[in-house]
């Protein structure tokens, strides 16, 4: 990144709910950001089968990510909840709901993963559910720590937590990510102003939410994810073209 790029630019809200691909400030855009036009692939190398989904595929513990292992994890105990609708609003049910993150000391159980920030034997980071009947998920975590990324000098990515989608398909995959309220570092960080949008940004953040908040056990998050293509409200997905 030559040193007059900035890492965030201005707003822009003509981009509307889409995602800068080739954002300047984000380092690695310049090998994901196609300079081509795209080619489409036949048809018969899309159609995949499955997946089908049932409870029967599911841990019980898939969904709390703080009884995945014997002893209890480090850190700040969350809840974080919300729905899956459409642009219509209505509840989209049996979705595959998977999310991944870091510790809280900000480190993902990965191997490359090079921060020098304590791995947590009971945290591996990572759960799955099923949409309702109602389109409603639910989550158990840890809240995840800010960690050092190496984009530009002294770059933190805000506390996050990814989120996948599945469809009918495995090609059918939406990924987005989750952010925190009042996150000082959200103002720095070019992943979340690559949504030029100040309104579809705001979409990724959550809300603190005292009615799923436990007292004594955890705070909770509400954070309702909205399928759908250019219209408003909808929830911004990173391109995977």
């Amino acid at each position: 990144m030559r040193d007059e790029d900035p890492v965030v630019l201005p707003d822009d809200e003509s981009y509307g709910d889409e995602v800068q691909v080739d954002y300047p400030g984000y380092r690695s855009t310049r090998w994901r950001a196609p300079k081509r036009p795209l080619v489409p692939l036949p048809e018969r190398l899309r159609d995949l089968a499955g997946p089908v989904f049932g409870e029967d595929a599911l841990e019980p513990a898939d969904n709390d990510l703080t009884r995945q292992h014997e002893g209890e994890p480090l850190g700040e105990r969350i809840i974080v909840s919300g729905r899956v609708l459409d642009e219509d609003g209505r509840p989209v049910r049996g979705a595959l709901v998977e999310v991944w993150q870091a510790n809280a000391a900000g480190r993902y159980r990965h191997d490359v993963d090079r921060h020098p920030a304590p791995l947590d034997p009971n945290f591996s980071g990572a759960g799955r559910c099923l949409t309702d009947d109602e389109g409603r998920y639910r989550f158990t975590t840890i809240k995840p720590g800010a960690y050092p990324w190496g984009n530009h000098d002294n770059a933190w990515r805000p506390a996050h937590i990814h989120f996948s989608l599945f469809g009918r398909l495995f090609t059918q995959r939406l990924v987005t990510q989750m952010y925190f309220p009042g996150d000082p570092l959200l103002a720095h960080d070019p992943i979340f102003h690559a949504v030029r949008n100040p309104k579809a940004r705001e979409l990724l953040i959550a809300r603190f939410d005292p009615e799923t908040t436990e007292p004594e056990w955890a705070l909770g998050y509400t954070w309702d994810i909205v399928l759908g293509r250019g219209g408003p409200g909808t929830t911004v997905f990173e391109e995977t073209r």
